[in-house]
């Protein structure tokens, strides 16, 4: 009686990785042998790079708003300090958007957060 390969599936299977190996170089593209290690070495590292692309981003928008509020008089850590002093939750995202969009309004949180310093600092003593 002869073998039974399940061609089928086999070739679905190596369709299924040929596809995604598609806009590799060379043989990556071409042969599920080559295909397959690619593929799976690329998984790997997309699934790193999801967790770094978070922390890339959120360092971008710490360097934007730490510009944005040096030109104001004020360091990034102070500005923060001040707006948790003045019960003001924005997330990093807004404020570097606005730093770049509404300066305007990036000097009323600045006026803000300055107040909101001084006020603790009364309190303090």
């Amino acid at each position: 009686m002869p073998r039974a390969t399940n061609s089928p599936a086999s070739r679905k299977r190596r369709k299924r990785v040929l596809k995604k190996a598609k806009g590799f170089y060379g043989n990556r593209s071409r042969l599920y042998r080559y295909a397959k290690d690619a593929i799976f070495k690329a998984q790997t590292w997309a699934t790193r790079d999801r967790k770094n692309r978070k922390r890339n981003f959120r360092a971008l928008w710490i360097t934007r708003i730490s510009a944005a509020v040096r030109q104001r008089g004020m360091t990034y850590s102070r500005f923060m300090e001040g707006l948790i002093a003045a019960k003001i939750e924005l997330d990093r995202k807004v404020l570097a958007d606005m730093a770049i969009e509404a300066p305007g309004a990036l000097d009323e949180l600045v006026a803000q957060s300055k107040a909101a310093l001084e006020n603790k600092a009364k309190a303090a003593a």
